[in-house]
């Protein structure tokens, strides 16, 4: 008999927007917006929920926010600030279990199983973690208990802001029955349409298709849909997840359209991208580039190589390649970035002599 895991998925509250209120206590109760200059090209990067209320949301234009609601107040970000209290509530979490999974500054996954027998005792625990962050931290944070990773971070959501759900696993069926499609895993907007497109707009509608079916609608993720609406969610919490890309991007004060603006921008993030990898003293296979046009539609293209790169001139030699694969030069631009991903150490950098894919 398989053993039963207990799973917690904890989230912090409207975070970046929450250590500002903490700092700041005539910002508390207030629509308060983390992001850039609104009388300018700045985005929302984080939202108080005061602010949600007006339909504001993260990476809405700052302008547009301020037409939301404009008596919201904004501050820029303070990562530095954000990473601080982020490593006081990961110790908390720490002394929990040894067993834990960041996925971002403010949420993780925990593997309590060891030590516990029963849901109850997750749950407890949970709770108990609940309380430290809010006494010893000041901040309120979300979590969800469950038996397995999918719905730990989905009940997470279900009482937010500062609340516990619990799933069991006799609850299960019942629930993933009900859930709206796009709530589930690994479903995004384009495959949330095509599944409405085959009728499939809750759980329940889900369970009427056989795995070969969805397997040929949705490719290898047709088989993972097919498990998890019947509760079967095998992914282990992974623990000690380091940091698994290392990437910059620059918004224009004025939307550009010139290619050669465009090429020397770029270089100047693959310089940056460089920088930050040779402090973690990193390398990566995977290269991304982040194009928003004006309108604020955005795309990105990727190129994996079998040997890793980290160096500006490794970086900018297939630049001309992914700004190829889009409209740029084309259609104005009012972002850019770069990224660097699957990394791993640069003693596991092989020197080649690379050499240009295109003409």
């Amino acid at each position: 008999m398989t053993e039963q895991r207990y799973i917690l998925h904890i989230d912090m509250d409207a975070f970046f927007a929450s250590v500002e209120q903490m700092d700041n206590p005539k910002l508390g109760g207030r629509p308060l917006i983390v992001g850039g200059n609104p009388e300018g090209r700045g985005v929302v990067a984080a939202c108080s929920y005061e602010a949600r209320k007006f339909g504001i949301h993260s990476a809405m234009s700052a302008a547009k926010a301020i037409q939301h609601c404009p008596h919201a107040l904004f501050v820029r970000p303070r990562m530095d600030r954000y990473k601080e209290v982020s490593m006081q509530i990961m110790e908390i979490f720490r002394s929990c279990s040894p067993v834990i999974e960041p996925l971002s500054v403010d949420e993780a996954f925990l593997d309590i199983t060891k030590n516990h027998e029963t849901i109850k005792e997750a749950a407890n625990t949970a709770e108990h973690i609940r309380s430290r962050v809010f006494h010893e931290v000041g901040l309120t944070c979300s979590a969800g208990v469950s038996y397995n990773k999918f719905l730990a971070k989905v009940a997470s959501d279900i009482n937010k802001p500062d609340g516990l759900t619990v799933i069991t696993t006799e609850q299960a069926p019942e629930f993933l029955a009900s859930l709206p499609i796009g709530r589930f895993y690994g479903v995004g907007k384009v495959t949330e349409k095509k599944m409405h497109t085959l009728g499939i707009r809750i759980g329940h509608d889900l369970l009427r298709f056989e795995k070969v079916e969805l397997i040929r609608f949705f490719g290898k993720a047709g088989a993972f849909f097919y498990d998890i609406v019947r509760g079967v969610d095998n992914r282990p919490v992974k623990p000690g997840r380091g940091r698994k890309s290392i990437g910059t991007e620059t918004t224009f004060q004025t939307d550009i359209l010139d290619l050669d603006q465009i090429i020397e921008v770029t270089q100047n993030l693959a310089r940056k991208v460089a920088h930050s990898l040779q402090k973690k003293d990193s390398c990566g296979t995977t290269l991304t580039l982040k194009v928003r046009y004006h309108d604020f539609s955005t795309v990105t293209r990727s190129i994996t190589l079998s040997t890793p790169f980290s160096t500006p001139e490794e970086i900018m030699q297939y630049m001309p390649q992914l700004l190829h694969a889009t409209d740029a030069g084309k259609i104005k631009i009012r972002l850019l970035g770069i990224t660097v991903s699957n990394l791993s150490n640069q003693s596991e950098k092989i020197p080649v002599q690379m050499t240009l894919p295109f003409s």
